[in-house]
């Protein structure tokens, strides 16, 4: 499903979509429509634009978090015009687990919103990268971040858009020993549980980033 109220942007994705052999069960220009489409056909995913009608404020946002409560086995993707990390953050509170935040400007980088797509739709989490990059470069008084090596850094960078171990190695062109080596010193310096279940790495990583 797709709530969307600019009608290109819509109709691109849902062409890219059924294009890579993805059903769209239903399209909406506002939330109160996709709350109606999304409760009807009770989708895998669905893909919503923050800010829709009727008020062009954050009702793409609370309407995510109606379909979170009604339809936990739905997943979220939130689609943003700009960084705004407090939404992401917003979104993320309850639980990564199937929910991704990625900015509009993804959808033209074709490989990367399918991607976004399947992987929330399996479950998985998907944060921007442009978001990720924000978090980490706020200001803050110095602390166990800059205890990091440069290569963890771009490991913990990794971890929070939702990566997993093997995504990363590939990524880096390293074992997935090296990874979880990266991931481990990650955690120590940080403080952080070390448990390796994704959805709870994400959350423990974006913990410290927000702080």
């Amino acid at each position: 499903m797709i709530g969307e109220d600019s009608v290109l942007l819509r109709e691109g994705a849902a062409r890219l979509l059924e294009g890579a052999g993805i059903e769209v069960a239903g399209q909406a220009g506002d939330a109160e429509e996709l709350l109606r489409k999304v409760r009807a056909h009770k989708p895998d995913l669905a893909i919503i634009d923050i800010r829709m009608p009727p008020d062009n404020t954050d009702d793409g946002l609370r309407a995510a978090k109606l379909i979170r409560a009604e339809l936990p086995g739905t997943g979220i993707l939130i689609l943003s015009q700009y960084v705004e990390e407090h939404y992401a953050v917003d979104l993320l509170a309850e639980g990564s687990e199937g929910v991704g935040y990625l900015l509009k400007d993804r959808v033209a980088e074709v490989d990367r919103f399918l991607d976004a797509v399947r992987r929330v739709a399996e479950g998985g989490s998907v944060l921007d990268p442009e978001v990720v990059a924000q978090m980490l470069g706020r200001r803050r008084e110095s602390g166990p971040l800059d205890t990091l090596t440069e290569r963890e850094r771009e490991v913990l960078k990794a971890m929070a858009e939702g990566q997993t171990n093997k995504a990363i190695a590939a990524e880096m062109f390293v074992s997935e020993r090296a990874v979880e080596r990266h991931v481990t010193a990650i955690f120590q310096k940080l403080g952080l549980s070390s448990d390796d279940g994704g959805h709870r790495r994400v959350l423990a990583v974006l913990a410290y980033l927000r702080q």
